[in-house]
């Protein structure tokens, strides 16, 4: 399913939802029910797990293996006073994406030289590299908001959950790990990580989707913008996240 379709259905469960609040609240004979959640804490861990797709990359980005995704939220939630069906969430964490690549295509990933990030074929001479992992890994400081809906806001380990937002990262580290059973040298096996961000945009402004039950569901997450500098690389890279969300709210 594409980024927009999945977007697409889960915004029309809000309008549906929100249209039947609305109903709801205009007909006297059935008002809105009344909802106790004093006793409902406001903040609380967020904890996402998913599979990470490079969309629009170039082929000799070749990408290959389980490239995952781990995001660590504390959030606060605020109910709305006139239907606390619905809430706004905010808060901050730090996300983490491991992208794999393709230890048998030959080629080097490059991220610290003046020409931006390259993913390098090699020379006749470097023709007995041996490969056990090649790793991009990045890390953000953000700031997630969320829309929410709970059907049972009272009840909320026992209710239907959907949420559509957006997060707001800053970049605080990217490395390329590669590890070699053999370099053209013949030495091995050893790990060599290379640390630069430089080449890598610093701000990160992803739309977010997520829908379950009770502590449990999906998620999915689409960065709106380049994920590498104008210039310093291929263009339009936008990174797509799917996976499973453990969250008490």
């Amino acid at each position: 399913m594409k980024v927009r379709s999945i977007f697409s259905l889960i915004l029309s469960v809000f309008l549906l939802i929100q249209a039947d609040a609305q109903e709801t609240t205009v007909t006297p004979k059935n008002k809105t029910k009344s909802f106790d959640i004093s006793d409902r804490p406001k903040d609380h861990f967020v904890l996402q797990l998913g599979m990470v797709n490079w969309l629009q990359k170039p082929d000799t980005f070749a990408t290959k293996g389980f490239s995952r995704s781990i995001g660590v939220y504390l959030m606060y939630d605020l109910a709305f006073k006139t239907d606390p069906r619905f809430s706004i969430g905010a808060g901050v964490g730090v996300g983490s994406d491991h992208v794999f690549f393709d230890k048998n295509a030959g080629r080097d990933l490059v991220i610290n030289n003046s020409a931006g990030v390259q993913f390098k074929n090699h020379g006749a001479a470097e023709a007995g590299i041996n490969y056990k992992s090649i790793k991009l890994h990045t890390a953000y400081l953000e700031a997630p908001i969320e829309f929410r809906f709970m059907n049972k806001p009272d009840q909320p380990n026992k209710s239907f959950k959907a949420a559509i937002g957006v997060k707001v990262g800053t970049l605080i580290t990217a490395v390329d790990k590669t590890r070699f059973q053999r370099d053209a040298a013949g030495n091995g096996p050893y790990t060599l990580k290379i640390k630069d961000r430089t080449n890598f945009n610093n701000l990160r402004l992803a739309a977010t989707a997520r829908v379950g039950y009770g502590n449990f569901g999906a998620f999915v997450q689409y960065q709106m913008n380049d994920f590498i500098k104008e210039g310093r690389g291929p263009n339009d890279i936008r990174p797509l996240v799917v996976g499973v969300v453990m969250s008490g709210l």
